[in-house]
């Protein structure tokens, strides 16, 4: 839904503005469409010069500064006209999804542009270009898409509708259905509509179901709230007082080096550099310094001034009346940082314009004894990615491009330093930040060498980062272009939490030593069975533990797991189970609904991979309960040939983050299946031959279970036992049952003193029901053995 009040204020507004101005310099997307629709012929024998003509007029929306998708597209059709055809053959198919038509339009594109692009990245094809296309065909149907424009209309009409960068695919499908709404209430709006026919010439697409005219006012909305607003001088404090010094007396006071102190004139600086108005906040993430040496410098700098003038003061708190000396000030809103925003008093800030104060230090010094520095490295992937990097290798990047040319912001190579630490980037259209790393060489005329530390489970989302007003005075977001920007210290440490938000440390437990010896105690498995098991799970890396119910299969697999690490550590262990719902997107990765929207939430395999990948010297061990019960082509997905040993560290690349992705080599897959679960389908082959099977059966005959049987010391226990026995025998020789319908001997485990309550309930409670599910159509033999089990307690 939309705010109904708020969109008719908005078209007071647009329609007072149609005619003098919006008509004027827009009319050129209702020609568009019309010349388009008079030109396009798929069929037609020459077919990039038709598509030339068709997208004549189209102007800057195919078009800008540094995004050429018009001219490329142009290009591609005159040097493979027939595989272009086919790309918009295909957007043009209405039988398929719309999000599924563009990505494979950007898809095929990439691959074009790889063949006869010659290094132009700027002129991909993407949703906004290839939104334009699907509108100039169908215009009674579709709107141009562009991120910035639909989020703005979202935020201003507060609409339900929510939009996440690098979320391609439901920010797409949200647009749609957010506009259609607007069209809907535009369509009731007979003044626009007369304003719209009035103003439509022959050469103009006659826009009978207003889509045009829909993205024109939400191009309005968009370009209104991007005005810059003004603060509301009003909301400036305090309101009648000034401490009289002009600019003149100003000056003399910073020369003064009683009054103006080192201290002084770094906070002066840094406010100059932020622009002249911060803060403490803000100040301390970009320049370092935490915010008491912001707010107590300016105090007692105020309190000098005040001691040496003797000027007015505010009649306000001890601290209040001070401050305004130099400073107005005015609560900050939602959208900085802080909790107040400083602005320099007219005066100082000019009489600070006619002094150098290059020598002043900008950046705070670092403490430590050995100073490192702070970088933002972006990645391109379709060049290179930060996820092909393992753990502890070291990339090289070389200082200058195929051409020979100096990177972007040459500089910084220059004074990288062996122990700085970075931020890793990957840009369009992957967009997250995925990865910290130290770089372990400085340049040597020709590269740097950097180190990947860490690779994130969560990747963090550049618009996240972005909407930090910390961090609005970041060198990659004042001018991106480039590959290699400086990081504050406060900007780098402010970013590491947001990274640590999603992706914490984890915690040094101190983990207890365990052992086969303790594994025998635990599990009652023949040592000769430990020692096949933990050799077939160590060879293949995915094993499923298959037997009847009561083996104990569960309690095995996470042993299993502390006997192979020698430890008990729960941090390198996953346990999930499967169900007719469980899904790759709970397990991989996937779009889950926020706030009425959609967000690619990232799932508990990708997660557990990542932080394995972290830590490759150690094993992982990821447990599946029930994995018989889900979908498992529905749920491994790609994974299926990642799985195997032999394609253990083999990338692929995921389709919902455009990122590489391996199942690390020192990951380990336990499953669990029931034999004796009936109404389970056969594991899909493919996965199957991925996965060694081993069968688990009851142990009432290993060392382990007849020790412990001897501790309770149990004459009722002893005859129950040896019946079960007897009664497994005779499940074995059963044709319609089998070895798979056991009964396990965890049933009878787990307890210190043996008593007659308790065996009776297992026997009562969970042994006769499961008899009475394998021989529900011959009472005589079920009730044969509820008279021997029953009758041990007589």
């Amino acid at each position: 839904m939309i705010n109904i009040s708020r969109l008719n204020e908005v078209l007071a507004e647009y329609k007072q503005d149609f005619i003098d101005k919006q008509w004027k310099n827009e009319k050129y997307k209702w020609e568009a469409v019309k010349c388009f629709q008079d030109n396009w012929d798929i069929n037609t024998a020459n077919f990039s010069e038709m598509l030339a003509h068709s997208i004549a007029k189209t102007e800057n929306l195919l078009a800008s500064m540094n995004y050429l998708p018009a001219a490329m597209i142009k290009s591609f059709a005159s040097q493979a006209p027939e595989e272009v055809r086919a790309m918009f053959m295909h957007l043009y198919d209405e039988r398929r999804d719309v999000y599924e038509r563009i990505d494979a339009f950007k898809t095929e594109s990439a691959v074009l542009l790889e063949k006869f692009g010659k290094g132009a990245k700027q002129h991909y094809q993407k949703e906004n270009a290839i939104s334009t296309y699907l509108w100039l065909r169908y215009p009674d149907t579709y709107y141009i898409y562009k991120y910035a424009e639909v989020s703005a209309v979202a935020n201003e009409l507060e609409s339900s509708y929510t939009f996440k960068s690098g979320a391609y695919a439901s920010n797409i499908r949200n647009s749609l259905l957010l506009y259609n709404e607007l069209c809907e209430e535009l369509q009731k709006d007979q003044e626009l509509k007369q304003l719209l026919a009035s103003q439509v010439t022959p050469s103009c697409y006659s826009d009978p179901e207003l889509r045009t005219l829909t993205i024109d006012v939400g191009f309005y909305i968009s370009r209104k709230i991007k005005e810059p607003k003004q603060v509301n001088e009003d909301l400036w404090f305090p309101k009648n007082y000034s401490p009289e010094i002009t600019s003149e007396q100003w000056g003399a006071l910073l020369n003064d080096k009683e009054v103006f102190t080192t201290g002084s004139f770094e906070i002066m600086r840094r406010l100059k550099d932020y622009g002249g108005m911060a803060s403490c906040t803000q100040l301390s993430v970009k320049y370092g310094e935490n915010l008491h040496f912001y707010l107590n410098g300016s105090v007692a700098l105020a309190r000098r001034i005040k001691e040496k003038t003797n000027c007015p003061i505010l009649d306000d708190e001890e601290n209040s009346r001070y401050w305004p000396i130099l400073y107005i000030g005015r609560e900050a809103d939602k959208s900085d940082a802080g909790s107040y925003i400083w602005k320099l008093r007219d005066e100082l800030s000019q009489a600070l314009d006619t002094i150098d104060l290059s020598q002043v230090q900008l950046y705070a010094k670092v403490a430590d004894s050995v100073v490192h520095g702070y970088w933002w490295l972006n990645a391109n992937p379709k060049i290179w990615s930060f996820s092909d990097i393992a753990i502890g290798d070291v990339q090289s990047y070389t200082l200058y491009n195929d051409n020979g040319n100096k990177r972007r912001i040459f500089q910084n190579f220059l004074d990288v330093k062996a122990g700085d630490y970075l931020i890793g980037y990957e840009s369009n259209p992957v967009k997250k930040v995925v990865a910290l790393g130290k770089f372990v060489a400085e340049q040597d005329g020709e590269k740097v060498c950097f180190e990947k530390v860490e690779g994130l489970a969560s990747p963090i989302d550049y618009q996240m980062v972005k909407s930090c007003p910390e961090l609005e005075k970041m060198e990659y977001f004042i001018n991106p272009q480039g590959s290699l920007f400086k990081l504050t210290k406060g900007e780098y440490d402010f970013i590491l939490d947001l990274i640590r938000e999603e992706n914490p440390i984890l915690s040094e437990n101190r983990a207890t030593p365990y052992t086969k010896v303790d594994f025998l105690n635990e599990v009652y498995m023949a040592e000769d069975q430990y020692e096949m098991l933990a050799a077939v799970l160590q060879n293949k890396k995915n094993v499923i533990l298959q037997g009847p119910p009561g083996v104990g299969k569960t309690f095995a697999a996470k042993r299993l797991a502390y006997s192979i690490m020698e430890e008990k550590d729960e941090n390198r262990i996953e346990f999930v189970q499967f169900h007719q719902s469980y899904s790759y997107e709970d397990f991989m990765m996937g779009y889950k609904p926020v706030n009425d929207g959609f967000e690619l939430k990232y799932g508990i395999f990708y997660r557990f991979c990542q932080k394995a990948a972290n830590q490759p010297e150690k094993d992982f061990f990821f447990i599946i309960d029930e994995i018989n019960r889900g979908n498992l082509s529905r749920i491994f997905g790609e994974l299926l040939m990642l799985l195997e040993r032999d394609y253990r560290g083999t990338k692929a690349t995921l389709a919902y983050n455009g990122l590489t992705f391996s199942v690390p080599q020192n990951v380990f897959i336990i499953g669990m299946m029931n034999t004796a679960d009936r109404s389970l389908a056969m594991m899909d082959y493919a996965l199957r031959r991925r996965f060694s099977f081993f069968e688990l059966k009851p142990g009432f005959d290993s060392v382990g279970f007849v020790q412990y049987q001897h501790a309770l010391h149990d004459e009722v226990f002893d005859r129950l036992i040896s019946i079960i026995k007897e009664l497994n025998s005779e499940i074995v020789l059963d044709n319609s049952l089998g070895k798979g319908f056991c009964i396990g001997h965890s049933y009878f485990c787990g307890q210190s003193a043996c008593t007659d309550t308790w065996l009776q309930s297992v026997i009562q409670y969970e042994v006769l029901p499961m008899l009475n599910e394998y021989w529900f159509d011959d009472p005589n033999r079920l009730q044969k053995w509820d008279n021997l089990l029953s009758g041990v307690f007589q």
